[in-house]
């Protein structure tokens, strides 16, 4: 067995919950699949064009949330946290059944999908894993918001900066190596909105099911969730979570160094079409465990997938 090879669950595991911009309970199954398959989303609902695969050329809207769609106008919105689950616990291969149209948001965080995918035991394939090598500064930016990635030797780095003109929120900076770090702050952190927002989002047929219970919410210089936050910076670090989840729909795990101020799911999605743009700007490189004894999956859960 090498923690290089492709990996998939060993059984399905399942969630229910409320979308966070729909309102609506769903069902979601996460199953096994075959090597090679990737990560495919299913909607169980629908009885024909049914597959969505989550890929940044297939990313439809960036707004509140990162959704996919295939050819047929099929969509699966809210996907960064989940996918940023898989992508830290190193899941390759998976098939995602879903019986509406949006992701179960749960508590806001990536927690509870990590919880329960390691409930399960992984299954190690004969095939080794591919990952994304950037081979250039590539940058892009939208009027004050900047996002840019460039090589680096066996990581993938990412340094976030955000700036809220509040005083709770304000400027927060943090950056992580995904592949090293202990990640427990990251994947706990919830998604957030300031108090005076919501109605203007809910004008827009967005956050029907938000509530305390998902989402932390800043009115003024109070948080008024129950217990305050779970980590000093959790605003910033939940952006980080689904900046991971938003590099995911690369397709594979990259190594590069990442740099965002003012960061989202437009400027991550934006950013890897930048890179995409030209092949001289990244290499596809598979790896063998002879030429790079590297895990290239969250090392702080090896003892719960070894």
């Amino acid at each position: 067995m090498s923690l290089l090879n492709q990996k998939t669950l060993k059984k399905f595991v399942q969630f229910t919950g409320v979308g966070l911009h729909s309102g609506k309970i769903v069902n979601l199954t996460i199953k096994p699949a075959e090597p090679d398959t990737g990560i495919v989303f299913k909607r169980i609902d629908l009885d024909k064009n049914n597959f969505v695969y989550p890929t940044f050329l297939n990313v439809s809207n960036t707004s509140l949330n990162t959704t996919i769609s295939n050819e047929f106008g099929v969509n699966v919105s809210t996907i960064e946290h989940l996918m940023g689950a898989l992508f830290i616990i190193g899941i390759d291969n998976a098939l995602i059944e879903i019986d509406g149209e949006e992701v179960p948001i749960l508590d806001g965080s990536a927690k509870e999908f990590v919880e329960k995918i390691l409930s399960t035991d992984l299954v190690f394939s004969s095939k080794p894993i591919k990952i994304i090598k950037i081979n250039k500064k590539i940058e892009f930016q939208d009027g004050n918001r900047y996002a840019s990635i460039e090589p680096s030797k066996l990581s993938l780095d990412i340094e976030f900066e955000l700036n809220y003109n509040n005083s709770i929120i304000g400027n927060q900076k943090n950056k992580v190596n995904v592949y090293n770090d202990e990640l427990k702050d990251i994947l706990n952190s919830r998604t957030f909105c300031l108090y005076e927002d919501i109605e203007a989002i809910r004008k827009i047929g967005l956050a029907k099911g938000g509530s305390l219970d998902n989402a932390i919410v800043v009115k003024g210089e109070n948080i008024m969730n129950d217990g305050g936050l779970r980590n000093s910076k959790e605003f910033v670090n939940h952006k980080i979570l689904d900046c991971i989840g938003d590099l995911f729909t690369s397709g594979y795990r990259i190594i590069g160094s990442v740099k965002t101020l003012r960061g989202g799911h437009y400027l991550t999605n934006q950013l890897l079409r930048e890179i995409f743009s030209d092949n001289n700007n990244f290499s596809i490189v598979e790896i063998q465990e002879k030429n790079l004894p590297h895990t290239l999956i969250n090392k702080s859960l090896l003892r719960s997938i070894a």
